[in-house]
């Protein structure tokens, strides 16, 4: 009976955890593995003492609650008791305000967050060591853990140091951006705009309780420049820089936050850095398995993503697949790993839309009415009938400003391409060559032409072919390839190629720098009628928002079952 009780005691023994970073990554791993493994022996170690809490308010979704809540209640029961609830959405722009509602969303202040999360994880009987300094490598050496868990942020000394194995990458935004707070209280999540003598900036405002609502500042380099700002020394304390911002934008927009103050905490302007590592985890030297979560490892822009709440999903996946692993550590770092890092992608790929809409919002601004601005800022990753599921009196709204301006629904109203008149904004696409295409409505057709395969000059329609790119912004050269397309007057350019955002800024840099109409070329033949609902849609919204004039598809044979007028078509 000896060896049984042997191999018991074995696999008895508590697992042994360490986790670096006290943030709510780090402390909701605590929890996490405490529920899933019991005895579990965890130890937080916080670099900073219990009472540094940098940063303003955290934000979560109402759909995205349900992943953390089935580990434990205390998120969700710390937003209803002291978080801050709204359904709508508000921007302001040159005076307008338009809203939408359909996006319930909670915040609150960072610091409450993670009281509760301690008060939890110490319940749970986790051990937590503020203004306790480690590294992996020590904790390694010690042989006093079976794993440890690296939530140590963005600037994560734990990814610096296994770079080799995890292989990151990090890929800057255009724009800068800053937080602060404010005592001003906003109802809901609220975006101002404003064009100053020096350009323009941005703010992401929501309420976050405790008296405060979070204040997020952007700008492009130019216009943080031209004001002033640019001498901000991003690597001393808070201090005269930071002052300097803060007089400055409490001015600015000292009428929407009712002469307000601004609230700094280590508030510091910064480019975005979207975050990929290739992998997650590794082993120390002595063999102990390291794994990272959260901002160490990836980052969406915060416009569409918590980092918070991906830190959190990331702890509560880790913890399940090493209880299902316990014996095997190796193989649950590897299935956390399979689990987790296809989802985060999937965020950080639908982000891009919305990290390159703020990397040109003042282009925005300045091109475009405030009906249709708000409209372009609410499209930017969805579609308008998904938009009119959440609410349809926006979506109506927006439809009534375009019929006002132009006479007619978004596909219905006639277009002007040289000396041809299209009666529809929805055109075919019927032929698609390598240095010609040609599109046209029921009765009209025109073809585009490559510029390298004219033999003489044309002002008729010019071809362009976008760029594939995963970055947020055109290029120099692109750019320079679109203003030189220009420089010839084309009746329109037809944009085809690269990606769905880079057709789509292609197009953008031809209408508001250039003013010449655009025909952006968007897929394959349309003959079943869900399929042929959704070119409908995906053109209705790229016309409304005004990134392109029209929307060709190859063959576009709609079902006689699909109503005529889009906005009917998915009822």
């Amino acid at each position: 009976m000896s060896t049984p009780t042997h191999q018991s005691a074995a696999v008895a023994a508590p697992l042994r955890v360490a986790c670096i970073g006290g943030g709510p990554g780090g402390l909701f791993t605590a929890i996490a593995v405490a529920h899933a493994v019991p005895g579990a022996r965890i130890d937080v170690f916080e670099r900073n003492k219990a009472t540094d809490i940098f940063g303003f308010g955290v934000v979560f979704s109402d759909a995205t609650l349900d992943n953390i809540d089935r580990v434990d209640p205390v998120l969700r029961d710390t937003l209803a008791a002291q978080g801050r609830h709204w359904d709508t959405i508000e921007v302001r722009s040159k005076g307008v305000t338009t809203a939408a509602g359909g996006n319930g969303m909670a915040a609150i202040h960072r610091r409450v967050l993670l009281d509760a999360l301690r008060q939890r994880a110490t319940a749970l009987g986790a051990r937590l060591h503020f203004a306790t300094a480690v590294d992996a490598d020590t904790l390694d050496a010690s042989g006093d853990y079976d794993v440890i868990v690296a939530a140590d942020g963005a600037n994560s000394r734990t990814r610096e140091r296994f770079a080799d194995d995890l292989e990151h990458s990090a890929d800057e935004a255009a724009v800068k951006f800053i937080w602060f707070g404010t005592t001003f209280g906003f109802d809901g999540l609220t975006f101002l705009h404003k064009q100053s003598e020096h350009g323009n900036f941005a703010v992401h405002a929501y309420p976050i309780g405790s008296g405060l609502s979070t204040f997020i500042v952007e700008t492009d380099e130019t216009s943080w420049r031209a004001a002033g700002l640019g001498s901000f020394d991003t690597t001393q304390p808070p201090g005269p820089s930071d002052t300097v911002t803060r007089r400055y934008l409490e001015q600015l927009f000292a009428t929407d936050i009712d002469g307000h103050p601004l609230v700094a905490n280590n508030s510091r302007w910064a480019n975005f850095r979207t975050r990929r590592t290739r992998r997650w985890h590794t082993r120390g030297a002595a063999d102990t398995p390291v794994v990272l979560l959260g901002d160490a490892v990836h980052t969406a822009h915060f416009s569409v993503g918590s980092g918070t709440k991906m830190a959190m999903e990331d702890a509560a996946v880790l913890a399940n697949a090493i209880a299902e692993h316990r014996d095997d550590l190796g193989s649950a770092l590897e299935r956390f790993q399979e689990i987790r890092k296809p989802q985060v992608a999937k965020i950080q790929d639908s982000s891009m839309p919305s990290l390159s809409w703020w990397d040109h919002f003042g282009q925005y601004y300045r091109a475009l009415e405030p009906w249709q601005f708000g409209f372009h800022f609410f499209s930017r990753a969805i579609s308008a009938e998904k938009i009119r599921v959440r609410d349809p009196q926006f979506i109506a709204d927006t439809e009534a400003a375009w019929r006002r301006h132009y006479g007619s629904t978004p596909l219905d109203t006639p277009l002007r391409v040289g000396a041809t008149t299209f009666t529809t904004r929805l055109l075919d696409l019927t032929d698609n060559s390598d240095s010609s295409v040609a599109f046209g409505d029921r009765t009209h057709s025109l073809t585009a032409v490559a510029p390298d395969s004219l033999t003489g000059t044309s002002n008729g329609p010019l071809l362009f072919t976008a760029p594939v790119v995963d970055n947020t912004c055109l290029d120099d050269a692109t750019r320079a390839e679109l203003d030189s397309l220009c420089e010839r007057r084309p009746a329109a350019i037809a944009i085809r190629g690269g990606t769905a955002l880079s057709r789509a800024l292609s197009s953008e840099h031809v209408r508001f720098t250039h003013h010449v109409p655009t025909i952006l070329i968007e897929g394959t033949a349309a003959v079943r009628t869900r399929r042929a609902v959704d070119e409908r849609d995906n053109a209705a919204t790229v016309v409304l928002s005004g990134r392109a004039d029209a929307v060709a598809y190859e063959s576009v044979v709609l079902n006689p079952h699909v109503p005529a007028n889009y906005a009917e078509a998915s009822r």
